[in-house]
């Protein structure tokens, strides 16, 4: 008799389990949608900035989302940001790369990607002949 309940009390609690993870693993998928956790899948603003220390001159920039880049040439002054650039919902990467020659060694160049209006990645050169890059997945 004690056998008896026992093997229908651990059934129920192996029946019991079983339903709990079902139940738990169907609610958690139901409201999974990584594009919109992550930001893929909508559109978004970007730009694109350069900042060089002082004496320094910025002279070209390589800028774009997903493959498709911009050059800017002919740049000049120790500041450079982008027009700001909308992406196609599903862009995959943002990409900026950035040439400046600084007055000495200890020059440095910062650049940046702004997406939404929130700074997302910097990357960062130092040198006279200074070339910074980075780039962002959304």
């Amino acid at each position: 008799m004690k056998k008896m309940k026992m093997n229908q009390l651990l059934r129920g609690a192996f029946v019991a389990v079983i339903a709990a993870m079902f139940i738990g693993f169907t609610a958690s998928c139901s409201k999974d949608n990584d594009d919109n956790e992550n930001g893929a899948g909508k559109s978004h603003k970007v730009v694109f900035k350069a900042i060089a220390s002082s004496g320094s001159n910025i002279e070209v920039a390589v800028y774009g989302i997903d493959g498709n880049p911009t050059t800017a040439t002919s740049l000049s002054g120790t500041t450079w940001s982008s027009p700001e650039v909308t992406s196609e919902p599903g862009a995959y990467n943002a990409t900026v790369g950035v040439n400046a020659v600084g007055p000495d060694a200890s020059a440095t160049l910062k650049v940046q990607i702004w997406v939404d209006g929130e700074l997302k990645k910097e990357g960062t050169s130092s040198g006279q002949y200074l070339s910074a890059s980075t780039s962002y997945t959304f």
